[in-house]
């Protein structure tokens, strides 16, 4: 979460700051909210104006944007704000009185959620049916929570009271219920994580924010380090959903700034004021950081719950080009994969089974990690820590997928045997039904054997290695295989493609989710829509036969010059010139 800031000074526990989500809203971050909200507001001419901060924090918020309302409409602005912490409250409703003496303002401290429940009839922390009347301006920078900070209950509630389904985090319903209290012809300012428009758990948010809102312009503010908390924020721009008959379906307006290491044309004096140059300009802050802004609309391929983009007519004109030579996409392979996952790695996994008093167990088994990521063919770490093997208790029958006769391995049940407890201590894995000393998540055994795709989840260029050795795929690595064994060169023409700076390139057009330091996020959901081009072209026998060669040969100088070549060859058959690839 982003907000509910505190008092003046911040929290001194971590602890409590992570699970309130207290994060301070930069002073000039507030300035730039406010700035384009009365931009575009059309505030009532006579009787109050009403105005909100649902999470209201140190003030920060409601104090730019009073300070941009001119006097004479001041006197008529009522000013509510909500805050968890009462420490909060007293220190926004002081800076408020400091700044704006006669302000009529009403800060107290009151969850916003339970309150807007309540206003639905949906709770009893308050009266039922009490009357809200609609807010005409609302700022805000609702709390960032993730479900594992939160608490799997108070999840499950916010999930089944606001519609959500999967991985919640407090922001969320924040979004979904801003718009229940904001005017028809009200406008909403809201300052959030950026993560709701590109991830899988962010669908419905996506889906309803549209449907609840008229969004007239979305900024993705990236890795511009406005806030200290490793948060990549974003700011949206919306009307009350009655504006929309007015609207005529306007396409709505998108924004982003993204560091980069290409040469600036502009200097700017901050990383906001620079949303002020032209699309695809490269600016200097007086840090020395460079970035790129974007200037587009927001396309989502038409779904309301799809992945939003930024759209311009070259971006466009360029995943065209390579639509018009994409085949299928990376789906077609098979499906995409996590690792194993045990909950218990201290136990299953080790580098030191050989010094164990009795000896290795039976059982054990290779196990890919991300010590092993290299471009193109598994990398044997140097440091024999790194080189790890997993005891694997799984394998397939004729009844599909079992754990293991543990009687059958003396050594293997000794071993366990000496952390039963621990193992045993899993509640989870037996109440599925499941034996104590089982992986949580072991896949498929008998998929192991066969050549496999693995990557890595995070890194700032796509690192993907074809595994032919039969290892077993760590959590922290995600790993495809092919379900037709009559088609393994689609594993190696995918090698090619998700190796090449061209599908940086398409990622950053297509999806553009990036982390600090211009890390991507190699997830199901992005690398399942991969294109791979037709495996009957002559130009993708070359690729799959040039692959193959550079596994053969790394490492070593020869195959770095090969895939030189190969990088050239993929961009050739989407049919599209190679470009220089930034960060």
């Amino acid at each position: 979460m982003l907000n509910i800031v505190t008092t003046a000074p911040r929290y001194s526990d971590a602890n409590q700051q992570k699970a309130d989500g207290a994060t301070y809203t930069p002073g000039i971050l507030a300035q730039f909210v406010a700035e384009q909200m009365l931009r575009i507001a059309s505030l009532p001419k006579h009787g109050k104006i009403r105005v909100l901060d649902p999470a209201v924090g140190d003030g920060v918020l409601l104090a730019e944007l009073i300070k941009q309302i001119p006097l004479v409409t001041r006197k008529r602005l009522d000013v509510v704000g909500y805050d968890t912490n009462p420490e909060a409250v007293q220190f926004a409703k002081r800076r408020l009185r400091q700044n704006f003496p006669y302000l009529h303002q009403h800060l107290e401290q009151k969850d916003f959620l339970e309150h807007v429940l309540s206003i639905q009839s949906c709770g009893d922390l308050f009266a039922i049916g009490e009357e809200q009347e609609p807010f005409h301006l609302i700022i805000a920078n609702p709390p960032y929570v993730r479900t594992q900070i939160m608490g799997a209950y108070q999840a499950q509630q916010l999930a089944k009271n606001f519609g959500l389904s999967g991985r919640v985090d407090l922001y969320y319903p924040f979004l979904l219920a801003i718009p229940q209290v904001l005017a028809s012809e009200g406008i909403a300012g809201v300052i959030t994580s950026n993560r709701f428009m590109t991830t899988k758990s962010g669908q419905a948010v996506r889906r309803e924010l549209l449907s609840r809102f008229q969004i007239l312009h979305a900024w993705d503010l990236g890795d511009t380090k406005l806030f200290g908390a490793a948060v990549l924020p974003s700011v949206l721009l919306a009307h009350g959903v009655g504006a929309r008959k007015r609207s005529n379906n306007n396409p709505i307006a998108y924004s982003s700034i993204y560091e980069t290491i290409d040469q600036a044309s502009l200097d700017t004096p901050d990383a906001l004021s620079a949303f002020a140059a032209e699309d695809n300009t490269v600016v200097a802050l007086p840090d020395g950081r460079h970035f790129r802004i974007r200037h587009g609309t927001l396309d989502n391929t038409g779904n309301s719950e799809g992945v939003w983009r930024i759209a311009t007519q070259a971006t466009d004109t360029w995943l065209a080009t390579v639509e018009s030579n994409t085949w299928q996409t990376f789906q077609r392979i098979g499906k995409i994969r996590v690792g194993v996952k045990s909950t218990a790695d201290k136990i299953f996994i080790r580098h030191d089974w050989d010094d164990l008093p009795g000896g290795c167990p039976e059982l054990l088994r290779p196990l890919i990690t991300r010590h092993c990521a290299r471009r193109f063919k598994t990398n044997v770490p140097t440091n024999p820590k790194h080189i790890k093997k997993i005891l694997y208790p799984h394998e397939v029958t004729e009844y599909g997928r079992s754990a293991v006769d543990l009687n059958r391995y003396p050594k293997a049940a000794h071993y366990l045997e000496q952390y039963r407890d621990v193992l045993a201590a899993r509640n989870y894995v037996i109440q599925a039904g499941r034996q104590w000393y089982e992986l949580w998540v072991p896949q498929d055994p008998a998929a192991w054997p066969y050549p496999k795709l693995v990557f890595l989840d995070i890194s700032d260029k796509p690192v993907f290695w074809l595994d032919t050795d039969g290892g077993i795929v760590n959590g922290e690595c995600y790993w495809l295989r092919c379900e037709n064994e009559s088609e393994q060169d689609l594993l190696w023409l995918a090698l090619a493609v998700a190796n090449s700076t061209f599908i940086e390139t398409f990622y950053d057009h297509r999806f553009n989710n990036k982390l600090y330091a211009g890390r991507r996020r190699f997830i199901t959901q992005y690398v399942e829509q991969f294109p791979l081009p037709d495996p009957n072209r002559e130009e993708s026998k070359t690729i799959v036969a040039l692959t193959k060669e550079i596994h053969s040969k790394i490492p070593s100088v020869e195959a770095d010059n090969l895939a030189l070549e190969l990088d050239g060859r993929v961009w050739q058959v989407f049919g599209v010139s190679r470009e220089k690839v930034t960060r």
